[in-house]
C-alpha cells in the first residue's frame, strides 16, 4: 500500500487514538488580537514520531500529546456518542449573495473565527453582496478547524475547502489553553467498533477527555480550562491508589 493508503486514525475503546502511516504531527497556535479576537493559526514545531504512534484521549497523560496508559488507571470512559450521519444530512444552510454557508453545530469547538469582533457570519451574510464582506466570510470559514462551517458559491454547489496537508495538529488557543487535535487532509478516522467516520478535510478530535460528542471535540476544553502543563502520570496515579 502507498503511504496515503496506510494513513489512518483508529479510536481504541476507552483508550487512545492510534495513528498509522507516519502522519506528520505538529503544533499550531491560535493568533488573537489584543481583545482576544481570533485571527489565524500559526504553525509551530514538528513533533517527532514513529511510523505508528498513540495520542492521549483521556486528557490525563503525563506525556501529552502522547498516551502513557493513564486511561487504564483512571478508568476512562471514552464512549463515542457523535452522530455518524454525514455532514450533508446534518448541515443547516444559510444563503447570501454569491455564497452559501453550511453549518453543523455539533462539530463546533468554539474557536470563535465565525463570531468576529462585531458580527457573526450568520449576520454578515445579509451584506454579502459587498465583495469585501463576502471575502471576510470566506476567510473566517477557511480558518474554522473543525469544518463546522463550510461554504459554496451557491446553494447545492461544490463546497470550497482550503488546501490542507495530511497532518495532525495539536492546537493551542488563547492564553495557553490546550485545545483539540486538528486532523486535516482527508485522513480517515475509524471508531472503536471499526466503523469509519465520514472522511473530511477538517476534523477536530477531543483530547481533554470530557467532550459530550466523542470522539469529536465540542469545546469542553474551554469550560474546564484544559492545560497541557497540568500533567499527571500513570505512575503518579497508581501511587495514589496504593
Amino acid at each position: 500500500m502507498s503511504r496515503d493508503e496506510r494513513r489512518r486514525i483508529v479510536v481504541l475503546r476507552d483508550g487512545p487514538y492510534v495513528v498509522y502511516g507516519r502522519i506528520p504531527l505538529r503544533r499550531k497556535r491560535k493568533i488573537v488580537s489584543a481583545d482576544n479576537d481570533s485571527l489565524t493559526w500559526e504553525t509551530g514545531d514538528a513533533i517527532e514520531t514513529e511510523d505508528t504512534y498513540v495520542l492521549c484521549r483521556c486528557g490525563r497523560s503525563g506525556s501529552k500529546p502522547f498516551c502513557d496508559g493513564t486511561h487504564a488507571v483512571i478508568g476512562f470512559d471514552g464512549t463515542e456518542t457523535a452522530d455518524v450521519r454525514p455532514y450533508e444530512e446534518l448541515q443547516h444552510v444559510h444563503d447570501g449573495v454569491g455564497i452559501s454557508a453550511q453549518r453543523v453545530g455539533e462539530l463546533c469547538i468554539h474557536a470563535a473565527f465565525c463570531i468576529g469582533r462585531t458580527r457573526p457570519i450568520a449576520e454578515m451574510l445579509a451584506d454579502s453582496a459587498d465583495s469585501d464582506v463576502r471575502s471576510n466570510i470566506m476567510g473566517r470559514i477557511d480558518h474554522c478547524p473543525s469544518g463546522s462551517y463550510s461554504y459554496a458559491l451557491h446553494r447545492g454547489g461544490e463546497p470550497i475547502e482550503p488546501d490542507l496537508p495530511q497532518a495532525i495538529s495539536v492546537l493551542e488557543e488563547e492564553n495557553g489553553l490546550a485545545s483539540a487535535l486538528w486532523v486535516t487532509g482527508d485522513v480517515p478516522v475509524f471508531r472503536a467498533d471499526g466503523q469509519p467516520l465520514q472522511t473530511r478535510n477538517r476534523t477536530t478530535l477531543c483530547r481533554c477527555g470530557h467532550s459530550s460528542n466523542k470522539p469529536f471535540c465540542d469545546g469542553t476544553h474551554r469550560k474546564i480550562d484544559f492545560r497541557d502543563e497540568e500533567n499527571t502520570s500513570a505512575d503518579d496515579l497508581e501511587g495514589r491508589r496504593r
